[in-house]
């Protein structure tokens, strides 16, 4: 008689189903609440059984790193250099969004899996086949991967909104006097007014760096 399967049975646990829950914990209760027991009441097994999978949190934390970066577009060989990092940096700057544990670990842990790895070495080939040195790529990355994570973490930790800026304006324009602050003053008026948002915006900082690192390929090739 074959063995009936039971419906109400619960899938088995893998190393990518734990990263998964895992990552949702993180996304909606921060990194702090991550533990190996609320991991595992979440899945609804033991904490042990999870052993079987990973080795311990900083596993967890490292798994849950490259599934992110995994996420991240490559920069396309078949378009030109400019217009691929372009597009490659603005997706991972929506990833991290969507993710706001992940930006710090980016920046503070040696990752060394496969997917960061596949990315960094996609990024620096983008650059170096456009013409870079490879000591000038590496400081061309290094430029565009600093403006793409602080201000990352910027608006994560800071978030703000355009009426933020026009109620902060109105209360400290009386203690920023035109005539000893005209500048100033003027940019806060120009807020309150709506002739501008006073919101920095992370494209515009990408493409002055695009464009000064394209500068710089002309004047190398001239």
């Amino acid at each position: 008689m074959p063995i009936k399967k039971n419906p109400k049975a619960k899938p088995a646990l893998s190393r990518n189903k734990i990263l998964k829950k895992a990552i949702q914990l993180a996304d909606s209760h921060g990194l702090d609440a991550l533990s190996m027991r609320k991991l595992a009441q979440s899945l609804q097994v033991e904490a042990m059984s999870l052993y079987n999978h990973v080795r311990n949190k900083e596993d967890v934390i490292d798994g849950m790193i490259n599934t992110v970066v995994e996420k991240f577009a490559l920069p396309d060989a078949n378009q030109p250099w400019k217009q691929s990092m372009r597009e490659s940096v603005m997706s991972t700057h929506q990833v991290l969004l969507q993710h706001p544990w992940s930006a710090n670990l980016m920046i503070t842990r040696v990752i060394m899996g496969e997917g960061m790895m596949s990315y960094s070495d996609a990024c620096y080939g983008c650059l170096a086949n456009a013409g870079f040195s490879y000591a000038m790529t590496d400081h061309a990355w290094n430029a565009i991967s600093n403006h793409l994570y602080g201000f990352t973490l910027t608006q994560i930790n800071a978030p703000t909104i355009t009426s933020d800026y026009v109620k902060a304006a109105e209360h400290y324009l009386p203690q920023v006097p035109e005539q000893t602050y005209p500048h100033i003053h003027t940019m806060m008026q120009l807020i309150i007014k709506g002739e501008h948002s006073g919101i920095n915006n992370f494209e515009f900082g990408l493409d002055l760096i695009l464009d000064g690192l394209e500068r710089q390929l002309n004047n190398r090739e001239n």
